[in-house]
């Protein structure tokens, strides 16, 4: 664990790789770090080839992380798509794990976790990106006594993730890509900062998505029992405590903020609705074929009741429709620091 001067974490989402990049060519060759990247991907991408574009920027050995790696310096390691990529002391583990605000590999991860197994060693660095994902794992590399570090929001292709750090922690550096790797350059020639004490919500949380497993009891130590329950698995949702963004975590691990868990369930609430929709047209159709028949038996007053009672379907499903095309709406709320 003290063989590394520095562990760099970097997140980044949309715009990610051109600023990855730069960030990478402007490093010093002699810095003592190991830096781990997060960038969201398809999870089809193939890392491989990412690693292949970065290992042109840097003297730095580039390489996707594999379960069990020693963190060793003048190393990048990059999350495999579709898994999240967690510090512990000495190595890297990488594990499939639930989803972190429909993230995987999600950013808050590798932030958490480094902040609980390297606390005043980490370096976080936010780039360009969409929504969220990395401000609460920002807070923990802080609480840990580790330096924040943004992307200028102004020179970000997509300034959502940086700017929603900046309005939650309180950043050390807000600076373009392009000075950063002065500023590390300058922080590798300072003395090793004193290691503090994890906090033990972080140290439980960052455990709880490395083991992939779940208790009721350590749940009770990092958040409170809330009355909604998970849109993925259904079990109850645990509001955490001490985050400065609103966080859910649940039995299984699934964990969302309050946009996500909004977000999830008008697309659970949608689908409901468009079962419900199918069935009345479904019917509806068969009091039309019932009204046909009854046309065909002579039976004009069972057959208007029939095509009535048609008609009053038509309306339900026309109302259903609309309240589905409201759903669908973005909110009209914005700069809440939950986008």
């Amino acid at each position: 664990m003290d063989q590394v001067k520095s562990i760099i974490v970097v997140g980044a989402s949309a715009g990610g790789l051109q600023a990855i990049s730069e960030l990478l060519q402007n490093i010093p060759d002699h810095l003592d770090a190991a830096i781990f990247v997060v960038l969201h991907v398809s999870r089809n991408s193939i890392g491989k080839v990412l690693v292949q574009h970065l290992q042109k920027r840097t003297a730095f050995k580039c390489s996707v992380a594999e379960d069990g790696d020693p963190v060793v310096s003048k190393h990048v390691y990059i999350a495999k798509p579709d898994f999240h990529m967690i510090l512990q002391p000495g190595s890297v583990r990488v594990i499939k794990g639930t989803h972190e605000n429909r993230w995987r590999p999600s950013i808050d991860v590798l932030f958490r976790s480094a902040a609980a197994s390297y606390n005043s060693k980490v370096i976080g660095i936010i780039l360009t990106g969409l929504l969220d994902d990395g401000t609460s794992g920002m807070l923990a590399i802080k609480r840990c006594g580790g330096i924040s570090m943004v992307q200028e929001p102004a020179e970000a292709q997509f300034s959502d993730m940086p700017t929603n750090v900046l309005n939650r922690v309180e950043v050390d550096y807000r600076v373009p890509v392009a000075d950063i790797g002065y500023i590390l350059d300058d922080m590798n020639s300072k003395p090793v900062k004193e290691q503090t004490q994890v906090p033990e919500d972080i140290r439980i949380e960052a455990d709880l998505t490395r083991k992939m497993v779940s208790s009721i009891e350590e749940l009770k130590k990092i958040g409170t029992h809330s009355d909604y329950t998970c849109p993925d698995c259904g079990g109850s949702l645990f509001a955490i405590k001490n985050d400065t963004i609103h966080r859910y975590r649940c039995f299984t691990g699934h964990v969302y903020n309050e946009k996500t868990l909004l977000d999830k369930q008008s697309e659970a609430l949608e689908d409901s609705l468009w079962v419900s929709v199918r069935r009345l047209e479904e019917r509806r159709t068969l009091y039309r074929e019932t009204a046909k028949h009854l046309h065909e038996l002579n039976r004009p007053d069972l057959e208007a009741e029939k095509l009535e009672k048609a008609v009053d379907i038509d309306q339900h499903i026309e109302r259903l429709k609309s309240l589905i095309v409201t759903l669908g709406k973005p909110d009209l709320e914005t700069n809440t620091g939950f986008d």
